[in-house]
């Protein structure tokens, strides 16, 4: 396997793997040091599936299809709630911060090669504790990510068909396209659907904008700040820290990249083009749409423009809800198969396992969707309690674990020790704030009806 090569002059925190494993090492039992292999998938030569394959721009991809999707035309609204200046300083802010810990995720990788998912890091920091608890959060997170895919696409049909059917009928259609999408068991065969989802949502985003642009529905004035309050700015908050949270799958990508080194070309095609998408539709549409926008933005457009941009973002829908079906389920296979030659085998068992994992995990999500009144409140509750830590506090966690010993050690070091430390406090802030905010809309909200047939356009 190639392994990462420390480079000084590139990034002082960046230490030699073997250093970081001799510190490992010196701190296990002698019986557990051969424990933890050191690649996931293991040599890959004569294997009947490769997994090892991605190329960056493929896994670059893959982070854009798994992190931007349709809600991308939320974001307007919360222009609309904390004012201009505020919205674009804290879009700016905010994917700067992905960025630093997106990239802390890589070289905690780089020093442990068998990280596959959250839960080995959870290992690495806390053994058995860390694995379980980082694993459920992962699991959980996702699967309610990709219930949430399901409903948004009962959503769309029932717009783009003004209620043709019964919406749990357009849930299970969504819930078969989804499994069957899913059933490639390399995230390789799954990257050129996500180049579909990256046109998909743009498209989409353009259509609205030229469409706002064009019919004006705002003609008063904009506001740089708005006068509100705390309850009504985290709400905002919340959903721009979401649109940056896709950081609970990237040890799942880097694990499949043909050369992990290359990891940051796809860290930086991610943020640069969420991040400058994320500003530039928000602030475009909040424009020309004023305080009065809709979340979605779509509705803030002519009813037929409408329709046409959830037809044109279909793809995005269904395809952000594969990509993080896929890691939920390939973490679930490899915690099945880890130490086996399983996963590379094409044999009924290796494939009728993979089937059943989706099968069990798709229809999990399609129940959530069903089932639980207010879901989109329950989501935000459930990405408060996990989606600030995967994102920010246990990337400045593992930089912590990597530099143990030398946080002072030189001007750098120091600062570096600060930043970390500061995105654990602000992952604990976004945390609890964000529990109070969606606790009480929770609270606040009317439910709906579980397997209602009632449209939920």
């Amino acid at each position: 396997m190639t392994q990462f090569q420390h480079r000084p002059e590139l990034d002082e925190t960046v230490t030699p793997q073997r250093e970081y494993r001799a510190n490992v090492e010196d701190e296990e039992k002698p019986e557990e040091k051969q424990a933890v292999p050191n690649d996931v998938f293991g040599d890959e030569q004569d294997a009947e599936i490769k997994y090892k394959v991605l190329s960056w721009w493929q896994a670059g991809f893959l982070m854009v299809a798994e992190t931007v999707s349709i809600g991308i035309l939320s974001l307007p609204s919360v222009v609309a709630a904390l004012g201009l200046v505020p919205a674009i300083i804290l879009l700016v802010g905010f994917g700067i911060m992905s960025t630093y810990t997106g990239y802390t995720i890589g070289q905690f990788r780089w020093a442990y090669p068998h990280v596959q998912s959250m839960a080995d890091a959870g290992e690495v920091l806390a053994g058995k504790f860390g694995r379980e608890f980082l694993g459920m959060g992962q699991l959980l997170l996702i699967v309610f990510i990709m219930a949430s895919h399901i409903l948004t696409f009962t959503v769309a049909m029932n717009t783009i068909t003004d209620h043709g059917t019964c919406s749990i009928v357009f849930g299970v259609v969504g819930l078969v396209i989804s499994y069957v999408l899913c059933l490639p068991r390399t995230s390789a065969k799954v990257s050129y659907l996500s180049v579909a989802s990256f046109l998909s949502v743009f498209s989409a985003v353009m259509i609205v904008m030229i469409a706002v642009g064009i019919q004006k529905p705002w003609k008063g004035d904009l506001e740089a700040a708005v006068d509100t309050n705390l309850y009504h700015a985290f709400l905002g908050v919340c959903n721009i820290v979401f649109s940056f949270s896709g950081h609970v799958a990237f040890f799942s990508f880097i694990s499949e990249l043909k050369d992990p080194k290359e990891y940051p070309k796809s860290l930086f095609l991610l943020q640069g083009t969420d991040t400058i998408l994320y500003i530039v539709s928000a602030v475009v549409i909040y424009c020309y749409a004023g305080p009065e926008v809709t979340s979605p933005a779509l509705g803030s457009a002519s009813p037929i423009i409408g329709k046409i941009a959830y037809g044109i973002a279909l793809p995005t829908i269904i395809i952000g809800g594969v990509v993080n079906g896929h890691v939920a389920c390939k973490y679930i296979y490899v915690r099945i198969f880890r130490k086996t030659d399983r996963m590379h085998k094409n044999d009924f068992v290796a494939v009728g396992s993979w089937a059943l994992i989706l099968f069990v995990t798709w229809v999990i999500a399609w129940v959530i969707a069903s089932a639980i009144p207010v879901f989109n409140n329950l989501l935000s509750l459930i990405a408060s309690l996990f989606a600030s830590w995967f994102t920010y506090g246990f990337s400045g966690m593992f930089w912590l674990y990597l530099n143990r010993g030398r946080f002072f050690s030189t001007p750098m070091k120091t600062f570096l020790t600060i930043v970390n430390v500061a995105m654990i406090a602000v992952a604990a802030v976004i945390c609890g704030l964000g529990l109070y905010v969606s606790g009480k809309a929770l609270h606040e909200d009317s439910s709906r009806a579980s397997f209602s047939c009632a449209s939920n356009a």
